[in-house]
């Protein structure tokens, strides 16, 4: 029998927009954490593949075309599982990814500016 995994901290926006209070402590390391996942270039062209993928899901062997190579490729995609904006299956040989339920609408709202009223 084999000894569970630890499953790593899950980390999705979790916050009222920026405009509307500053944010606590506990809600800016778990948003600057989302942001960072996304600071790097490659990372956020990944996510950007899979968030845009037909049918909200792509196999690693479709969007593994960044510039970088496989191992570098997995080490990102598993930096932005760990960041919790994306989740993945294994089907067969190959990995799916798709974003996590929720993240691109809670991103939005995070970025959310007020609507101007009328001046």
């Amino acid at each position: 029998m084999s000894k569970p995994q630890a499953l790593p901290e899950v980390v999705v926006p979790c916050c009222p927009p920026l405009t509307e209070r500053m944010l606590t402590a506990e809600e800016a390391e778990r948003t600057a954490a989302m942001f960072k996942a996304l600071g790097d270039p490659v990372r956020l062209r990944l996510f950007s593949a899979v968030a845009s993928a037909p049918g909200g899901e792509a196999c690693v062997c479709d969007i593994s075309d960044v510039g970088v190579s496989q191992p570098t490729v997995s080490h990102h995609l598993k930096k932005l599982k760990e960041a919790g904006l994306l989740v993945s299956e294994r089907r067969g040989t190959w990995v799916y990814y798709r974003v996590e339920p929720g993240v691109l609408a809670a991103m939005g709202h995070l970025l959310m500016a007020p609507v101007p009223t009328d001046r």
